[in-house]
């Protein structure tokens, strides 16, 4: 069975989004000059198009045409467990991670608690800055407790995964627990993600424990509130467990 012809052209019209013919915020042809250009009626233009606004590539603009859109990152982190480089390599973006800090230090009160620890135990602090594509996505801060963790240090974050790391260590995280804010960025932080100060963030605390039950990691994420979008997965099913279990 043969492809529907407005298929072919949005698929051909995603690509010249992605190779930077149609770049971000600029008009793509009339519909007359798209008609005319593969030789197709009015609404199977119409149709491609509408496919490409469905999906988050073109918005359509009153008495101007039909503009390509910044694409957000649909974040599905909520309700998998996987690695940042996992999520978004699956996506078709390139990644890139900059090491801002990776450090021992006594944890702060708020670390202990999340971490379960004594007041003097130490912990390592690893402050990431994520990219999709060469543009800053979130800014990632990590602890996590150093007893259990002899050696870390040596490791490179910037090729690393965190999450690979612990299960290489048989200190796999399989289970997370995460409360989102929307904060205003400061001015350090809308410096490193390239937003004005006072932009809308979404704001992840993360806690992740072991298959023991152990909290091994507490995160804090800073995620641009332009570039990101979260997907949430709810299961009637499940839900309806839950409900009889409590």
């Amino acid at each position: 069975m043969s492809e529907p012809k407005y298929k072919k052209i949005a698929r051909d019209l995603l690509a010249k989004i992605q190779n930077g013919t149609y770049p971000e915020g600029s008009l793509i042809p009339k519909e007359m000059a798209l008609i005319d250009q593969f030789g197709v009626s009015r609404p199977t233009v119409r149709q491609a198009i509408q496919q490409l606004v469905d999906q988050g590539y073109l918005e359509k603009k009153r008495k101007r045409g039909t503009m390509v859109k910044r694409t957000k990152i649909a974040q599905e982190f909520t309700h998998v467990i996987q690695s940042y480089n996992q999520e978004m390599s699956a996506k078709g973006l390139t990644t890139q991670t900059k090491v801002l800090l990776f450090q021992q230090e006594p944890a702060t009160a708020e670390v202990q608690a999340a971490l379960g620890l004594a007041e003097t135990a130490p912990v390592y602090k690893l402050l990431r800055l994520r990219f999709a594509n060469n543009q800053p996505v979130v800014l990632v801060t990590s602890y996590l407790p150093v007893a259990p963790l002899a050696t870390l240090a040596q490791i490179d974050f910037t090729q690393r995964s965190l999450y690979a790391e612990l299960a290489s260590r048989k200190l796999a995280i399989t289970n997370v627990r995460r409360k989102l804010e929307v904060l205003a960025a400061d001015e350090t932080t809308a410096a490193l993600l390239n937003v004005p100060e006072q932009a809308p963030l979404f704001y992840f605390h993360t806690q992740g424990h072991t298959a023991d039950g152990t909290t091994l990691e507490y995160s804090i994420a800073k995620y641009r509130g332009d570039l990101n979008y979260f997907v949430f997965d709810i299961d009637q099913n499940q839900s309806l467990q839950s409900v009889w279990r409590n």
